[in-house]
């Protein structure tokens, strides 16, 4: 049988880090720039790296939302119309506090986890767990 402090070293080598920088979260405000009836989001993936989400699931959402298409292209990504950047925002916005901010206590700290056919919002800071809709 392990001692209490084998236990607990192995359950600290378990935990996820967290970010406890101090500084407050700040949702990524988009860049990019129209080229035609196009336009180009420049800072795409930087923007899904800080929410710490994947940027297919991120990409679809933004799709969905702002109703165009799109595509992935290099480290970009290009929307099939010209949408206005306070839109796209908006937008970013609603998927942060849905997929992204913990509705217990408010931080970004979390990690998106599937139990079957279900896919539940984890929050690392506090524990707390909640369903949310996956599909998009």
């Amino acid at each position: 049988m392990e001692s209490y402090k084998e236990l607990l070293e192995k359950a600290y080598k378990e935990v996820k880090p967290i970010n406890r920088s101090g500084e407050r979260f700040e949702i990524p405000k988009i860049q990019g720039y129209f080229e035609g009836k196009k336009t180009i989001l420049t800072n795409f993936f930087q923007i899904a790296s800080r929410l710490r989400r994947d940027p297919q699931h991120f990409q679809k959402f933004l799709l969905k939302e702002l109703a165009t298409s799109g595509q992935i292209d290099g480290d970009r990504l290009i929307l099939n119309n010209n949408i206005r950047s306070e839109k796209i925002n908006k937008k970013i916005e609603q998927y942060a506090k849905e997929f992204v901010i913990c509705k217990e206590c408010g931080k970004p700290d979390t990690e998106i986890i599937k139990e079957e056919r279900l896919a539940f919002l984890h929050c690392l800071a506090c524990g707390a767990k909640h369903s949310i809709k996956l599909k998009i």
